[in-house]
């Protein structure tokens, strides 16, 4: 299992890897990226300032090992951004391997939404403008 939260570039590649087992049949893959708009703030997104609470390690690293808890599962690995992010770059990388390619889209699926609902990393979105909006809080 692999649950980073880092400043460094996510490259979903490495994440596969981390999961391929002979014993898959399916990996089901999600990247976020920084898009540029933000349907409930006003201006054009140029890039987001990603923050994270000192616990966040621990926390990604308990939400994904719930996740691998399923019988279904064979590898999760799971890294989320912090630091400055341009348009376009990912924020979170998830790869979960399963037999079966239901159980992988499931698990990857619901791996993602409880990272977004639970991880304390905080995000600022920087406008053209030069301004800023906090996400989240």
């Amino acid at each position: 299992m692999i649950a980073r939260v880092v400043e460094q570039a996510l490259d979903l590649q490495f994440h596969v890897e981390h999961v391929n087992d002979p014993r898959a049949g399916a990996v089901a893959t999600f990247v976020g990226l920084v898009r540029d708009h933000d349907p409930s703030v006003e201006g054009r997104v140029v890039g987001l300032d990603y923050t994270a609470h000192p616990d966040a390690q621990a926390v990604l690293e308990r939400l994904a090992s719930a996740a691998a808890a399923s019988e279904d599962v064979i590898g999760i690995a799971v890294s989320h951004r912090t630091g400055h992010l341009a348009v376009g770059e990912a924020a979170i990388v998830a790869a979960v391997s399963t037999a079966h390619r239901a159980e992988a889209f499931d698990v990857c699926r619901a791996l993602v939404e409880t990272v977004k609902a639970e991880l304390p990393v905080w995000k600022r979105e920087v406008l053209e403008d030069g301004s800023h909006v906090w996400v989240g809080l």
